[in-house]
Parts: structure tokens; C-alpha cells; sequence
């Protein structure tokens, strides 16, 4: 029996030939029909210097689709704490709470920046590959360097902050924004910090993470919902999902862990339908990974057009191997395979076409087949 909820995760893709308003309002009508379709709740991620991807800042998304919604949990899939602080973003969501509230989700990323100057990274390497007990496959570890150490990642940090500033410890920031949302901050010196909108907001905070490392640590030790990512680091998620476990302590939250697990979906009617819409998929990686920053998503006859050198499938196997592509029972089948796997109390769907009409499709025939195995 299927009980686990689906949701979904947004970036706002902007599809080659169109413009980032049309991407904008395909995903005001794509939030509104997950909300028909069941979907539990609806992220927005956050990205920056990304021809193909509209979504710059969640908390602007979801004030305009809270208010074109009215049931579906809506959030962030996270915000980049590494160019906020704690008050911006509890102000910020607290606005949104305050005219539509015990909706929201506050997911936090540990990423958008670092130090400058910071030491070049290692060579890039790939460690690791197999499968999970289960069958899941998990793949070779991709080296994040080969991304972070480009001269555009660069200039994401250099624009995102105030000359001179120095990011916060992340253990830090999530500790003053949950002082924050209670109304319990003191500074050093004693003095009481009031985020008006936002103390007291019923919010869900939820962390982010790819690995076992900082971000799981920091959920499990303050008992938050934590959200690992299948689909961006496939090779790490069983590490993630370990590390926040061993970490987690009850809160007043929760009384045990809480765990949500992406994936890349396309859905289609069939495999060979599913596997043409999803053509694009590696050739927008490939974008991404080589620094280029994400290309407006190719149309099935542009990605076909590529020329793969052995160099660029390398690149991007791990994301191609790992999306799930096919007819809604095939698809069904390794969302559940990945969250036995896993452990998940919920699943994060993220689908991409090059034409919006087939992503609707997509999510609401995974939707209709996770009803269906649900009703038996």
C-alpha cells in the first residue's frame, strides 16, 4: 500500500525559446493543479545566473502563488543561507505567513556562497557506485569541485554579497532563525530581537542537505524536518539519510526523525514517450556542471542535435542513471524502491519538460497511479 505523500519541488525552468514571465506563470498553474492532484505541498528552489531557471527567490514565488492557492502547503526548496541572515529571512516569511498563515514551509540550504578567497578546491574525483540492499542504484560520487571552482560560481558569491562580508556558521544562523520564529533571542549582551512578522508564524522549518556532513548534523541536533537530495546527489543520499538520523534528538517538534527524499520524474502514457520528453535532461546538466550555468531546457530535436563526447556522458551519468523515466507504474515502482530504500515519510518530486503541458501530464499521471496503489 502506498501511503507515503508526494510533493513537489520547482525551479521555474525557462524552456529554450521562451522567457522567464512564461516560466513564471506555468508554475502558478502548475502549483494550482498539484494542489488538485493531491500533491501535499510545493517548493520553489533558489538559483542564481541561470538562463533556464526563473527561480531566484522563493519567498517572492510563494507570496505569488500563496495567493493563487488554498490548501497545498507551499515552501522553499531552500533558501541559500550563504548570503542571507537570520532576520531577513524570518522577516521575509513571516510577510507571507501573516496574510496566509500555517502554510508555509521555511526549507534552509547551506549553500550561495563562502569566504573568499577560500583555498581551491581538490581535484575533482569519483568515488564510490553500487546499489542500495534493495536494488536501488547508487551511483559514482560526483566531484562537486568541478562546479564550485568555476569562474561563474565565483561571481554568484561575489555578487550575492556585501563586499567584505563574511557568511555565518550555518549551525548559527539556524539556531538565531528558530530563536527568531519563538521569541526567545538574546544577543551576546542580552538584548531581546523581535522579527514582527514572523515570531510566533506556525512554521515548518525544514534543512536541506546532499551529504552526512553539516546540514544533516544541524537538523538532526535541533530536530527538523530534513529533506536529502536524491536527485542533485544520488551517490550521497543514503550518507545523508544516515548522518541525520544518528544526529537526530526529539524536539518539541518532533518525536522522531522526519524525512522527505527528492527524485528526478518524467512521467508519460509509455517508456518511449517518457524517455523523448525527458531527452533534454542531460544536456541541461551538462550546462550546469561545466559552469556554463543552466541552459534554457532544450527541446527533444536540440538535445538530439548534441554531439556527446565520452567526457560529457561521464559528466552527467550519475543524474541521467538516476532519473526515473517512464509510464506511471514503472515510475511508481522505483519511488517506492527509493523510499525503502531510504526510509522516506515523504517523497519530493521534481519533473522537467521542454513544453509545460507535458509536465502537468507528468505529475498528474504520477499522482493518479500513487492514488490508485494507495486505494488497494
Amino acid at each position: 500500500m502506498t501511503t507515503i505523500p508526494l510533493a513537489v519541488l520547482d525551479l521555474a525552468p525557462v524552456s529554450s525559446g521562451s522567457t522567464a514571465a512564461r516560466a513564471l506563470r506555468n508554475s502558478i498553474d502548475l502549483v494550482q493543479a498539484a494542489e488538485r492532484f493531491g500533491y501535499a505541498r510545493y517548493w520553489f528552489a533558489e538559483h542564481h545566473l541561470n538562463p533556464g531557471v526563473a527561480a531566484t527567490s522563493p519567498a517572492v514565488l510563494l507570496a505569488l502563488t500563496a495567493g493563487a492557492t488554498s490548501t497545498i502547503r507551499i515552501g522553499s526548496g531552500a533558501v541559500q543561507m550563504g548570503h542571507r541572515t537570520a532576520l531577513s529571512t524570518v522577516e521575509e516569511f513571516g510577510l507571507i505567513d501573516a496574510l496566509y498563515p500555517g502554510r508555509l514551509d521555511l526549507g534552509l540550504g547551506r549553500s550561495g556562497g563562502g569566504p573568499r578567497g577560500a583555498p581551491a578546491s581538490a581535484p575533482p574525483r569519483a568515488t564510490g557506485g553500487g546499489r542500495a540492499p534493495n536494488g536501488l542504484l547508487i551511483p559514482p560520487r560526483f566531484a562537486a569541485e568541478r562546479v564550485l571552482g568555476t569562474p561563474r560560481f565565483q561571481l554568484q558569491k561575489a555578487l550575492l554579497q556585501l563586499p567584505g562580508a563574511q557568511p555565518q556558521d550555518y549551525a548559527e544562523q539556524v539556531s538565531d532563525i528558530l530563536a527568531l520564529l519563538r521569541g526567545t533571542y538574546r544577543s551576546a549582551e542580552g538584548v531581546e530581537g523581535h522579527a514582527v512578522p514572523g515570531e510566533g508564524a506556525d512554521i515548518q522549518v525544514w534543512i536541506l542537505g546532499s551529504s552526512g556532513g553539516q546540514s544533516a548534523q544541524v537538523a538532526g541536533v535541533n530536530g527538523l524536518r530534513f529533506a536529502a537530495n536524491y536527485h542533485v546527489s544520488p551517490a550521497t543520499v543514503l550518507e545523508a539519510v544516515a548522518g541525520y538520523r544518528a544526529a537526530f534528538r526529539p524536539s518539541a517538534d518532533l518525536d522522531r526523525p522526519y524525512l522527505s527524499v527528492s527524485a528526478d520524474v518524467v512521467v508519460a502514457d509509455d517508456e518511449a514517450t517518457a524517455r523523448e520528453l525527458a531527452a533534454g535532461y542531460g544536456l541541461w546538466v551538462r550546462s550546469i556542471r561545466t559552469g556554463e550555468g543552466a541552459i534554457p531546457f532544450p527541446a527533444p530535436e536540440q538535445a538530439r542535435a548534441h554531439a556527446w563526447s565520452a567526457a560529457d556522458r561521464e559528466l552527467v551519468a550519475d543524474r541521467v542513471d538516476t532519473q526515473f523515466t517512464g509510464s506511471p507504474g514503472q515510475v511508481a515502482d522505483q519511488l517506492e524502491q527509493l523510499q525503502e530504500a531510504t526510509g522516506a515519510d515523504e517523497l519530493i518530486i521534481t519533473t522537467i519538460t521542454h513544453d509545460h503541458a507535458d509536465r502537468v501530464r507528468s505529475y498528474r499521471l504520477l499522482a493518479e497511479e500513487w492514488q490508485r496503489r494507495r486505494a488497494l
